[in-house]
């Protein structure tokens, strides 16, 4: 087998481990490291990834615009359904992340579930086709109230169709970017850079996808209608799943490890059963410390002791009446490396919850600045109208071309100073995305404001191009934050165990930042409303609502979560630095005594 052994390397979170790593190919051989792994793999998934995008991109981007037209909910209803639709897919990640790490492999959860997600493409494009099986048709605009909306059997085959695209995306979405990350070697220095070339890679193929579905494919759905547009979307997808079978015979495939739940389960029980006892002050003393064929321990992968969390090292202390540990449950006696796997999880929580917010603002890009830009002039010529789903491929247009600078010239520039295969930190990758962010939503307030007093004060409907700035400044801001969120978790300790699950940890700060858009929507809408008239955001039109000010609203949040960002980073950072003072110490004691080899 292709073994793969490290000593002492630091992670971004500078805890030292030793790892052995097992691939195979697809029938489950070892690999073999000239034919197998490396970008010419991960190019394969990268194709995947850029279909896929396309055809989830045409859907999500332009949904509000159906679910309105269509489907004749109301604006913030409608806007409450995409935002769930696009919470759900993020937070269906974990399941996507678990079933891969423990049971399926990364290659056939996307597999399985890819085809979920296409079949969704087809049942949606087959409803909007099929006149029998939505509303009658209606303009919401002018005959608002006499339309009639989606119910029963209608709403159901729509709803069902949307979320077979929800669970299908939702579960290939983590293990695209695991997949195409497994293909290299983080124990190569070569291959070290490679990766983090490929995050950079995949953030690019990303960016093509949404700039093909947010013009090419929501120009198809605007002018040729929406069954075609969704069938577009199904035939992307279908190319997506040919670029992945393509590439099966140079994939390393790194098998599942069963259950990645029940070792974390059994450390919180046995902490909480352990909790009188008394931590010893040796390390050694510590069951798991010396050897990596301890009982409860991963085979492939040894973590060594730190010093946060002590209360968690509870779950790993010796018995002293004689008894053998082989006599001792699993949840009343665990390792040292299932411990330090625990705290390297909570230990990442509040970077993850602190881009929350961003994601919050990402849900008013694709939600009420839609709308926005349909109450403007979208001509671009006499001839021509620009969908104003479509504004969103503006920060995608500049990112096809920063992405690249940013990877040939940016990171190596930085590299030389920082000495860091990024160029600079994920940590700081994500703190500068989330300042700028704070940007995007001040220009939309702005924007929204002088719009809105045009139209009723000067029946003067402005440009569409007024509101570009908000998402190109985001789109700028997307590009560190969302890159450096992956990164910072994908090469976190827990090799070769769980980087699929971790990293559909971070699709889950999208999902609970679109859930917490539709939530603020409502709190707005309750808090603003009175006897004279409704909330910020509670009419079907934006000249009697107050957009603007729920901008502001996102503007301050996105501020103070940025400063709430700086504390929790450097505590996250001074606890590394701890640790690996810790570590360090530990290791020369350990490899002296001869416990790892």
């Amino acid at each position: 087998m292709e073994m793969e052994a490290g000593r002492g390397e630091r992670g971004d979170n500078n805890d030292i481990c030793e790892e052995i790593t097992t691939s195979v190919d697809w029938r489950g051989r070892p690999s073999n490291p000239v034919k197998h792994g490396g970008m010419k793999a991960a190019a394969f998934v990268l194709g995947l990834q850029g279909f896929e995008i396309m055809g989830i991109a045409a859907v999500g981007n332009n949904l509000i615009t159906y679910v309105i037209n269509e489907m004749h909910f109301s604006l913030s209803e409608s806007a409450n359904i995409v935002t769930n639709f696009i919470g759900t897919i993020f937070i269906l990640a974990l399941l996507g992340g678990y079933l891969s790490d423990s049971y399926l492999g990364s290659f056939w959860t996307i597999l399985i579930f890819g085809f979920i997600e296409l079949s969704g493409f087809i049942l949606l494009s087959v409803q909007a086709h099929m006149p029998q099986l939505k509303p009658p048709k209606c303009n919401m605009l002018t005959d608002g109230d006499q339309c009639v909306e989606a119910k029963g059997f209608k709403a159901l085959i729509f709803f069902v169709a949307l979320y077979l695209v929800a669970l299908g995306s939702g579960c290939v979405k983590p293990n695209m970017i695991s997949h195409g990350a497994d293909q290299f070697n983080q124990d190569n220095p070569k291959q070290s850079k490679q990766l983090s070339r490929y995050f950079n890679a995949a953030y690019f193929a990303f960016s093509m996808g949404e700039l093909i579905a947010l013009t090419v494919l929501v120009y198809v759905q605007t002018n040729t209608g929406m069954d075609v547009g969704f069938g577009v979307s199904a035939a992307a997808m279908a190319l997506g799943l040919i670029s992945l079978v393509c590439g099966t015979l140079f994939y390393r495939n790194k098998p599942p490890q069963g259950s990645i739940l029940t070792p974390i389960a059994q450390v919180l029980v046995a902490a909480f059963l352990n909790r009188k006892r008394v931590s010893p002050s040796d390390a050694h003393m510590l069951h798991g410390t010396h050897t990596t064929k301890a009982p409860n321990a991963n085979p492939t992968i040894l973590l060594l002791h730190t010093n946060r969390f002590r209360f968690l090292d509870k779950a790993c202390i010796k018995m002293q009446d004689g008894n053998t540990t082989k006599e001792i449950s699993r949840w009343r006696l665990c390792t040292v490396t299932q411990v330090e796997q625990v705290k390297i999880l909570i230990s990442v929580i509040p970077i993850f919850a602190c881009t929350i917010i961003f994601n919050t603002i990402l849900a008013q890009l694709q939600t009420f600045s839609v709308q926005q830009g349909s109450a403007m002039n979208t001509k671009l010529t006499k001839n021509f109208n620009i969908p104003p789903a479509s504004l969103q491929s503006i920060p995608y247009i500049m990112l096809i071309f920063i992405v690249p600078l940013y990877d040939t010239f940016l990171v190596p520039f930085a590299r030389k100073f920082t000495g860091h295969d990024s160029g600079i930190t994920p940590l700081q990758r994500i703190g500068v995305g989330l300042f700028v962010a704070t940007f995007s939503m001040v220009s939309a307030a702005l924007m929204e404001n002088r719009r809105r007093i045009a139209a009723v004060e000067s029946n003067e409907t402005l440009s569409i191009f007024w509101i570009t700035p908000q998402f190109l400044i985001f789109g700028i801001s997307e590009m560190f934050t969302a890159v450096g969120l992956i990164e910072f978790f994908y090469k976190q300790s827990l090799k070769g165990s769980m980087q699929s699950f971790l990293t559909a940890i971070t699709y889950c700060s999208y999902s609970f930042g679109f859930y917490l858009s539709s939530l603020l929507v409502s709190l707005v809408n309750k808090i603003t409303s009175n006897s004279s008239r409704g909330g910020w955001l509670s009419d079907n039109n934006l000249n009697k609502d107050r957009l603007d000010l729920f901008y502001w609203l996102l503007a301050v949040l996105s501020f103070l979560n940025f400063l709430n960002y700086l504390f929790w980073a450097k505590w996250y950072s001074k606890m590394g630095s701890s640790s690996a003072t810790i570590n360090q110490e530990f290791n020369s004691k350990v490899v002296g005594d001869g416990g790892i080899v």
